[in-house]
């Protein structure tokens, strides 16, 4: 039986998140659930909450991993959470844990959950249109190397589209998105 593909869902906090964010942030969580995948993300506030109630709403299952050591510090939409008590280095086990990566908006958090998929050579697509990482770096390579390039999404659900295609060689129980 093949796994379900995880998706990383990144992007702002609670306290720097836009309302054009979470409405994507929504739709990307909402998205990755209809299309049989698994949320993904740092399960606090802003785009993580946001992905969380989406994909509750898709019918699918969402993973919180919160820096914190209190399970309880998690938003109230994440399905399984990870109490992890390593503060931020917690954004090093929400990108690995991902088969690709969404982006949506971010600031410097986003950026380091981006620049550890990267490294990992993980896909990442970022929601165009969302403000911060996500297009700062859309279309673009993070360094020289050029081990992946940031692809764009043109909406929330063609970057759930173009993340799962992404992960090529992954075994996963997905169904079609469709807008």
């Amino acid at each position: 039986m093949a796994r379900h593909l995880h998706v990383s869902v990144v992007g702002y906090n609670e306290d720097s998140c836009t309302e054009t964010a979470r409405d994507a942030a929504y739709q990307v969580g909402r998205a990755v659930a209809e299309g049989g995948g698994i949320v993904v993300c740092g399960g606090l506030g802003g785009v993580m909450e946001a992905a969380c109630r989406g994909a509750s709403d898709g019918g699918g299952i969402s993973v919180g991993v919160v820096p914190s050591e209190e399970p309880g510090s998690a938003n109230a939409f994440c399905d399984v959470v990870v109490a992890t008590g390593i503060g931020g280095s917690r954004n090093f086990l929400v990108a690995y844990s991902g088969d690709a990566m969404v982006v949506v908006g971010g600031g410097a958090g986003t950026l380091i959950e981006m620049a550890a998929a990267y490294q990992a050579a993980r896909p990442i697509v970022a929601v165009r249109g969302t403000g911060g990482a996500a297009d700062e770096w859309a279309g673009r390579y993070i360094d020289q190397r050029s081990t992946v390039k940031v692809l764009a999404g043109a909406s929330p659900k063609d970057a759930v589209r173009r993340a799962l295609r992404a992960a090529k060689g992954v075994r996963v129980r997905a169904r079609p998105i469709h807008d």
